[in-house]
């Protein structure tokens, strides 16, 4: 496919720019950069389970993903994941963490830069399926169906792995605050048996 400079009209030839071929014009400084997209991805817990959209159009109609897609030229990303939220599962969220960032690279497309976050729903908020879902569902972390994206299955794993560190540290945290003579969690007071002699 043939790309046009944008600033006089010619058609681009390919050129080795800083070690790489990049379509560029012979009039002048225009170069057509590939540049990748930004998207975001966001597993919102409930219930111990993530919940995933059925996807209603391509790519991957009929398989499973996370809420998400690609943020707008003139808003944060974190914007984007809760937008993608409300537009795809139909439920508003609080963005709790973030879960990492990711190169997805593509053959035929642009690569893409994704985001993602961690979320829970906010009080009151119902799941529903908007335009691009066929359906949404809650799956518990040990029956996840088939995913439309290879990168989700990564950004689900590395969630599991923050997930149980978080765990894992936790009683660690407990133990620390007790050694510096701060008293025990209300959850740990109540734990906590009696002692008999």
């Amino acid at each position: 496919m043939a790309h046009f400079c944008i600033k006089c009209g010619s058609q681009l030839e390919t050129r080795v720019i800083e070690g790489r071929e990049l379509e560029a014009c012979a009039n002048d400084d225009f170069v057509l950069w590939r540049d990748p997209k930004v998207a975001s991805a966001v597993v919102v817990e409930v219930d111990g389970g993530v919940v995933l959209g059925r996807r209603a159009i391509e790519p991957g109609y009929g398989l499973w993903c996370l809420p998400g897609g690609f943020v707008n030229d003139d808003e944060h990303p974190a914007d984007a994941a809760m937008r993608e939220c409300i537009e795809e599962i139909g439920a508003a969220v609080e963005l709790t963490s973030l879960i990492g960032v990711y190169h997805v690279p593509k053959r035929d497309a642009h690569s893409i830069v994704g985001i993602a976050y961690r979320a829970r729903l906010v009080d009151g908020a119902q799941l529903s399926a908007g335009s691009e879902m066929l359906e949404v569902r809650v799956f518990p972390m040990e029956s996840l169906p088939a995913l439309a994206f290879p990168s989700q299955r990564h950004v689900l794993d590395e969630f599991l792995t923050s997930r149980a560190s978080a765990e894992a540290a936790s009683p660690q945290r407990d133990a620390a605050a007790v050694q510096r003579g701060k008293p025990p969690s209300p959850a740990q007071a109540q734990s906590r048996r009696p002692r008999t002699r």
